[in-house]
This record gives C-alpha cells, structure tokens and sequence, in this order.
C-alpha cells in the first residue's frame, strides 16, 4: 500500500514455514546460543577472566616468554574474535528486526558477518509468521554469493524454485521533469534497488528496462553512479553487481523514479535516510491484439484489364495490354495469394520481456506445474521464403528487439548485403597487420548486422542465381529461347517460375507445372548444381526483384518484363521504404551481374550510402533531367546491339553469351514523382515495346504507366494485373543507416591489435576431458549425456556461446543472445538445464555446467574447447621459442574447416558483436603465415605446403595464405602442383558473382612463378 506522503509501506505475505525452515531455526538458534554464550563460558571457565589482576609494567614485556604467555595471548584472540561476532550478531538482528535494508559493515568481519546473516535469518523465521522482514534479510549485501540450491547426489536433474508473487505496484513519483524543465538542474532522479523478491534480485537491465524503456541504456545508470559510495560503504564498479538498498541516480528521463533536490544526492548515497522505496515492478498487461485491417480494394485502370488468354508469342505483349494473371499451380505447387481478410494487421512495437538473472549456483529448470510450450522454446528462425516474422513470445505476446524488422524480414536483400560485407572484410583481411585483427562494429552498425544475420537466407539466393544460370546454360545448350518470367515464388523448398507463354517442357531438374505456366525447382536440386560450371553463364534475369511475402513464401517480379514504366502508389513512407528496398536488393544480389543503378532524388544520405556499399553499380543524381541523356544513351547502345549481333532478343543474347556488357541492364529508381514534361519523355523512352535490359520505377501516379503498383498504411502491396498482393518489403531510413555504418566500418583500414592471450594452466587432453566443443571448422560436439534431436541446434548454439565466453555469461545476456527476438525465463532455464544434463559430470561428480558465485553460467574446467586449446598453443609457442614450430603445428592440427561452419539459418547472430569472428581468423592465419615462413627456412617446403593448407581450411579466401601455398609449392620443385594450386586459386574466387580480380601481388607472384598464365578476368 501507498501512505497519503508517498512512502511504501510493507505488504506482509504469509508464507508457510516447512519443517527444513523449522529445523533449520532450531539449528541456527542453537548455534548462536553456542557461539554467544558457549564460547565465553568456557573461556571463563578454563582460563579465567581475561582481565590481568595488576597494572601492567615496562617489565612485563621483557622477561621470558613461556608457554604460559603464549597461552594468555592465544586466549586474547580468541576473545577478540568472539567480540568480533558478538557485534556481527548485534548488527544482524537489528537489521532484521527493524528492517533498515542493507545492515551496517563490521569491520574486518567479511566471511564471519557472512556466516553470522546466514545463522540470523534462518533463526528468525521461527519468531514471525510473515516475510516482511525477508528482504532485508535475505539481501544480503555483505556477501557477493547467491544462495546456493542444493542438488539430489542421486539425480542430476536440476530443481526449479518458483519465483515470489510480484509486488503491488506503487503510486509513480510526482514530479515530472519534463514538466518543470526549470527545476531539472535543482533536482536529481534516484531510484532505490529493491530487496530480493524470492530469488529474484534486481540487475541494472532490468532497472534500465523499467525505467528507461530500454534495457541497453544501462550502461548510462552505470556510469553516473560507478565509484560512489552506497549507504553500506561499498562502491559500484561492476556493472553486473549491484545490491539491495543502494540509491542509484539515474538518468532524467527516467519514469518510476524519486526526485530529490541535488544539494542532499551526497547524503543519501552516503546514509541512504528517507529514501522510500522506488515503485514496484508493474505486472505486465496482457497484449492486444490489433484488429486486422483488410486491404483496401484496388480497381484497375481499363487498360491494366488483364486479357483472357496468354500471349501466342514469346515477346512480352505492347504497353496497351497487361501480361496474364497467372494462378498458382494445380498440382504440388503453393498458393500465392492469401484471402482478403487474411491480411496481417499492422504490430506496434511491444516492450522486450523481463528475464532476471537467476541468483543460485545450479541451472534450473521450469515447476512441472507450469512447464513452458515446447514450441517456444526451439526459437524458429524464420522461413526460408524470407516473410516478414514478428517476434512472438510462448504466451501469444510480442517482444521488443533491438535490431531492425525491415532488415530481418529481407531474406534475400540480407543475403546479398551480409555478401557484399564478407567482401568488403576479405579487403580489410588482406590489409591488417601481422597480430593484428579488422575492426568489429559497434552500436547501430551491430544491430543491423545483428538483424541482417536472422533474416539471411544465402540458400534461397544460391537457389535462384545457381537454377536461373543453369537453366539459361540448359536452354542454350537446347538450342531454345528463354521464356519471360512475370514473378517469381520462392517459397518452403522449392522455387516456382510463372512465364509466358506456356511451356510443357522445362530443362531438368526443372518440372512443369499448370499446364506448363509454372516451372518449379526443388530446393533438392540445389547441390547437384555446380557454381564452378556457372562461372562464364550471364545472369538472365538480373532485374527480378523482391516486393514483398504472402502467407507461402517470397514474391518477386521482373522489372524489365514491364517493357515500360512501374509507378508506385501510396504514402509517402511508404512508398519510400519500399524503393529503398529495392534499390539496395538489385545493388548487393548475387543473381545478376554488372548493372547500373541510377538513383534520382534520393537524399544524399541515402545515395552516398548505397554507392559506398555498391560503387560500380550505383550512381545517384538530383534530377530526372540529369539522368535521362544517359538512360537514351543505353536504350540506343542496347538496339544497335541487338542489329549488330543477330539475336532477336536481350535475354537471347544473354543465353548464348553473345556481345556480353550490351545486355548489362540499367535501372532507373526515382524517389519523387517526375514532373509532367520530363515524365512524358521517360514514358516515350520506357515504351518500347520489348525487353531493352532496362527497368523504370517511380512513384506516383504516372500518365502512361505500363504497371501500377498500390502500397496502403499498412504495408501491403498490390502489383495490379500480376495478381499479387503481398506484405511489402520495407526497409526505413533507420535501418539503411544502420547497414550504411556498418559498411563504413568495413572500409576501414586500420586494424586493431589482437587480445593478448592469457595461458595459465594447460587445457585438458582429449583422454583427460569429459566433454569437447569444436569451433574450428564444422561445430561438433562430444558430450556422455543424451540430447534430443529436434532440440540440438539450439543447445549447440547455446553451448558455443558458452565456449566463446570463458568468463561466464549473465543469463539475461544469454537469453538477448540465443533468443533475440525475447524468451521467459522458464523457457530459457530449461534449456539451460538440457545443455547442463548432456554434457554431465566431470571426474569429480561435479557439473560440466555452472553457476558461479556471481550468477554467471560457466563451463567446468573438464569442458574442451579446441580454441581455447588453440589459444594455449600459440601462448606457449610464444614462451618457448625453441618449440615455436612444433606448438604452431599442433596448433594447425586443431583446425578442420572454417569456423562455425554449417551452422543453421537465422542462428548465430551474436557473432556479430563478438570479436569471435575477427580474432580466430587473423590467429590462424598469422599463425599459418609463420609457420610457412619458419618450415622454409629449415628447408622443409613440404611441411610448409602442409601448414599453408591448413590455414587455408580455415580462411580459403584469403590470397596472403594462397601467395604463400604457391611460394611453398613451387620450393618442392613440382610445377605441375603449381599449376594446380592457381587453377584452384581461380575457381574459388572465380565463384563469386562480383569477382573483380586478384590482388596484384598475386598477380605478379603468378606470373612469376607460371609465365604463361593468362589473368583470371571477371564477369
């Protein structure tokens, strides 16, 4: 309850005592009678009373020293010590029975008033029927440990202890800052860390989330309050450590905060008087549901009236009339378009869940009386069709994530993007310095790579550029045309083609379907098409492109297969996020190949960014009358083309590989709509009639447009006669920023010095460990316990978090790791304790899973992790010179393929604020170099050629290690090897789409080494 002043006053909850409190009372009150009445007696009893019968003299401290003397000394410290507890038992009881919160510190008394608060609370609970005086008690504050669960010796199952009710909520503070901006520098904001609820203690995240609306943000309460002193005469100087009663100032937007003059802050951090209680946590309110919205109807235009029947021709038909609307297949194919009043509501932003850390040293799991959903606990990352996934909790609420929506719904576009980053870190790779590593993101940048890694789906885009070039090699090969392809439907396994016209008789592993209007690829099919034999095949279709996602998968459209104009109706933002989406897709996909990207009206943030992420293929100018001379010039270009080379068409140009750069297309993305005169001009050169590897797309409504597009507040997009409604793809200016830094970032340079290696003890051997974690290469693990095959991605993913995080992690920062889109602690301690059952016990019987005395989940000392071995190594080489060759070598020996290799879709996101990915490569690929360097010198070329190769497994793209393969190679006197190691050289680069070339150094090296070598030219 609330008192008329404000102050809280304690609500009493019965709690009943079980007979192992009673005995443990009885136990602690015989105790402390012992020790406060005992140990005295026997001291008098035995020894007398400690006073001296007469006054001391300068003689008493020279003669001889007997076994008499020591005696009186010994029983001096005996009592001293007793005097010592007496106080530790006054100032507990006391703080108990009055409930002042944190009790006073004794002095040099840290393990004795330990002990003695233990032996106070336990007694006391037999002299009250209620737990009003628990949380003064059971704070603590003296010592940094939890409570510790003990655990059945028989049974290594882990018990959960339900957490406490919560508290009613209290009245909010008055005074409102933002109100009164004059008083804000007169008045300061605190806030009082509560007293343990259950086992339930507060953490500056949750105080952050609470109060701030944002728990990240308490990196902000830390720094105004580290260093000073707290009413029990500690300080703060771990942001993961704070204890019941401490005052906290906090930041003055904080909500649920005390606002008190300035001048008394120094008081009440120092004594801590008359601070009331800050509010109670409030009880979450249940989520609503928005009531859905159903799309607004969507008349065409008389000439958008789609015709009865499929064109007789190949060729797209005139701008008068619109391509067929294709349904989806009858046979084995997905729907494509959902009902009406299927269309998902718009889902604000909900508040992130509260995961407190749990406080004992053993992980637990749920009450059988309230087990968590299973189906909640797997975290499902999102489907392969790239759709759009709100975060959704185990009870049908909503989470609020840190990283951006947009970017994680892009499936495809974060595919391209998160390409085009690993090339861009490929140039910095080449660049650092030897110890040294590339610089990791931080902040916004991290998020968005956060957002980019959940939502990436490389197989889906390997899916289409791999069936689309090799379907092109197939028809070449045939002797056939392409067909045009309207849309495309990348859905759950399989990718389908509608084109037109018909066509019962598609190139293998393609299949027909609906009489021959859909060809489909199995997502099967995928690894028997081989990038190697693709290298030479233009991409056919470079302008398809993601507008959105139904209920079954990804949609997206040719913008070239308009032979025209695209306008795009709607608000503003809308339509802005939408041909920003657009634009950075067809700037980073792998499914086409040189283009060019004109950008008109865009921001210069927004252009700036796009040609740093994509230079040689965008280029952004204020107007469309800037743009337009070369948009005609290209059209021109592409029809003498056409004349020159015979073909009848661009995509028939691209099949056979004839006059190659006249197909590169060019597209044109306005963010405003075009005046009338210089729209009319873009109309005339749009309309031609037939495909002119260009694509048009404005927004606005556009006299003349060949298709028109219909965004609506909500996010649902309607492609006109194509028959397509769908959940747009949006990606706002926050995100764009976001990916803008985080390529920013990647430009740079100079690197960072790697993390000095601390060594200490050997790890366990292989015979010596109970359980090994590999990283360096595909992750495996080997643990005695059983797992669950349907629950192992997910407990690997949280036991390598485990292994890259020695020092322990927090829960709550395991659970915004694992689970980024939110998780109940029930869900995550179960898991916890499914990773602690599978990897057991180690020699000892003790867990290979923990809780330390801070809270942090650790893994035992038995657990291996071949980096951290990997670690050793290479500290010890370093200590040991004279054994530097064989360290690095058994060092080399750990590493089996890249790191973390076929780990799952939409898993592993926090490796993007991790320095994980950033250090193992730079060390092993320091450590290969060196190695190489050290086994030529003693003539060992072979060993050389041995150890290049192992960095290789790890790093295959990085031409340091493939200069030094060729240099080792060549020491062997076997040319014919060199020969193999640059045609090897050439077909791993040669695989990337946008492939521009070794390095000069390996060009020259080449050329040395093989003067008939001719360059590795890209597409």
């Amino acid at each position: 309850m609330v008192t008329r002043q404000g102050r809280r006053t304690p609500v009493r909850v019965r709690r009943q005592r079980s007979a192992g409190d009673v005995l443990a009372g009885i136990g602690a009150l015989v105790l402390l009678a012992a020790l406060m009445a005992g140990v005295p007696f026997a001291l008098l009893t035995i020894f007398g009373s400690p006073l001296p019968d007469h006054v001391p003299s300068a003689s008493d401290l020279t003669h001889k020293v007997g076994p008499g003397s020591l005696i009186a000394i010994l029983v001096v410290l005996v009592w001293l010590a007793w005097i010592q507890l007496a106080a530790c038992v006054v100032v507990e009881v006391y703080a108990g029975i009055r409930g002042v919160g944190v009790p006073a510190r004794v002095p040099l008394a840290g393990g004795t008033q330990s002990l003695v608060h233990r032996l106070v609370v336990a007694a006391l609970l037999l002299f009250t029927a209620t737990t009003a005086i628990m949380p003064a008690l059971s704070g603590g504050g003296l010592s940094q440990r939890p409570p510790v669960v003990q655990m059945q010796p028989q049974s290594q199952e882990f018990h959960h202890i339900p957490e406490a009710p919560e508290r009613p909520a209290a009245a909010p503070a008055a005074e409102n800052l933002a109100a009164h901006p004059a008083e804000k520098a007169a008045t300061t904001k605190i806030y009082r860390v509560h007293p343990p609820e259950g086992r339930h203690h507060e953490s500056l995240w949750e105080i952050a989330e609470k109060c701030l609306g944002e728990g990240r943000r308490y990196n902000e309460i830390y720094s105004l309050n580290k260093g000073h002193i707290q009413p029990d005469g500690t300080r703060l100087t771990i942001a993961s450590l704070i204890r019941p009663g401490w005052i906290l100032e906090m930041p003055a937007d904080a909500k649920h905060a005390q606002v008190i003059p300035t001048k008394d802050l120094h008081d009440y951090f120092k004594h801590g008087h008359a601070v009331p209680d800050a509010p109670a946590r409030p009880s979450p309110a249940p989520p609503t549901a928005p009531k859905p919205t159903p799309p607004a109807q969507q008349t065409p235009p008389p000439q958008q009236a789609p015709p009865q029947q499929a064109p007789p021709t190949q060729q797209a038909p005139p701008s008068h009339q619109a391509p067929p609307t294709h349904q989806p297949p009858t046979h084995e194919a997905p729907p494509t378009q959902p009902p009406a009043s299927q269309a998902p509501p718009a889902v604000p932003r909900p508040s992130a869940p509260q995961t407190p850390a749990p406080q004992h040293t053993e992980p637990k799991t749920p009450a059988p009386e309230t087990p968590a959903p299973e189906k909640s606990e797997t975290a499902q990352p999102p489907a392969h069709d790239g759709g759009t996934e709100r975060p959704t909790g185990e009870t049908g609420g909503t989470f609020d994530v840190s990283w951006p929506h947009g970017l994680a719904a892009a499936s495809l576009l974060a595919a391209g993007v998160l390409g085009a980053l690993g090339r861009r870190r490929r140039t910095q790779m080449w660049n650092r310095a030897f110890g040294h590593m590339i610089v990791r993101p931080e902040g916004a940048a991290a998020e968005a790579e956060r957002a980019l890694r959940i939502g990436a789906d490389d197989d889906a885009a390997r899916l289409l550029d791999l069936g689309l070039r090799h379907m092109s090699k197939s028809m070449a090969a045939g002797g056939r045309a392409l067909p045009t392809i309207y849309g495309v439907h990348l859905g759950h396994g399989s990718l389908d083609l509608w084109i037109a016209p018909a066509d019962r008789n598609p190139p293998a592993p393609w299949q027909a379907f609906d009489d021959g209007q859909v060809w489909r690829l199995s997502a099967d099919a995928l690894p028997g098409l081989e990038a190697s034999d693709l290298v030479d095949v233009l991409a056919p279709y470079p302008g398809l492109v993601s507008i959105g996602t139904n209920d079954n998968g990804r949609i997206l459209v040719d913008l070239e297969a308009a032979h025209g104009l695209i306008a795009l109706r709607g608000p503003e933002d809308i339509r802005r996020a939408v041909l920003s989406a657009v634009a950075l897709e067809l700037a980073t996909n792998r499914w086409s190949d040189h283009m060019r990207i004109t950008l008109v009206g865009f921001d210069a943030e927004l252009g700036e960014g796009l040609a740093e992420i994509a230079p040689d293929r965008v280029r952004s100018v204020p107007t469309l009358e800037d743009a337009l001379p070369e948009l005609e010039g290209r059209s021109e270009e592409v029809r003498q083309a056409l004349a020159a080379s015979g073909v009848d068409s661009v995509l028939t140009g691209r099949c056979r590989g004839v006059f190659g750069e006249a197909w590169m297309p060019h597209y044109l993305i306005m963010a405003d709509q075009p005046p009338e005169r210089e729209a009319d001009r873009l109309v005339a050169l749009a309309r031609t009639g037939t495909r002119m590897a260009a694509g048009y797309l404005v927004p606005g409504d556009v006299q003349g447009a060949t298709w028109t597009w219909d965004a609506d507040a909500a996010g649902r997009l309607q492609a006109g006669v194509l028959g397509f409604d769908v959940e747009a793809q949006l990606v706002g200016d926050d995100d764009y920023r976001g990916v803008f830094e985080l390529f920013r970032t990647a430009a740079r340079l100079e690197p960072v010095e790697l993390p000095g290696l601390a060594g200490g003890e050997e790890p366990p051997t292989a015979q010596q460990s109970s359980v090994e974690v590999r990283l360096l290469g595909p992750i495996e693990v080997e643990a005695p316990g059983p797992m669950d095959e349907s629950r192992r991605e997910l407990c690997t993913e949280l036991l390598v978090y485990l292994a890259a995080h020695p020092e322990g992690v927090h829960p709550t920062v395991l659970s915004g790791a694992v689970w980024p889109r939110g998780v109940s602690t029930g869900v995550r301690d179960a898991c916890v304790a499914r990773v602690s059952d599978w990897l057991g016990r180690d020699a000892r019987g003790r867990p290979n899973l923990y809780y330390d005395d801070r809270g942090r989940i650790r893994l035992g000392s038995e657990v291996r992790v071949d980096l951290n071995v990997f670690r050793w190594l290479i500290w010890r080489s370093a200590a040991e010179p004279a054994s530097e060759t064989a360290y690095m070598a058994y060092a080399l020996d750990l590493v089996r393929g890249p790191l973390l290799a076929d780990r799952p879709r939409g898993r592993y996101a926090w490796l993007a604020d991790h320095d994980l990915e950033f250090e193992a490569p730079a060390r092993v690929i320091d450590v290969a170099h060196r190695l190489v360097v050290l086994r030529l010198e003693e003539g060992d070329p072979r060993g050389a050629v041995s150890a290049a190769r192992a960095g290789l497994r790890l790093a295959p793209e990085d031409e340091g290690l493939w200069r030094d393969l060729l240099r080792a190679t060549h020491a062997t006197g076997d040319v014919a090897q060199v020969q193999v190691a640059v045609d090897e050289l050439r077909g791993r680069v040669g695989r990337d789409p946008l492939f521009d070339g070794l390095q000069p150094e390996t060009e020259a090296l080449v050329e040395e080494l093989l003067p008939d070598w001719h360059h590795v030219g890209s597409r």
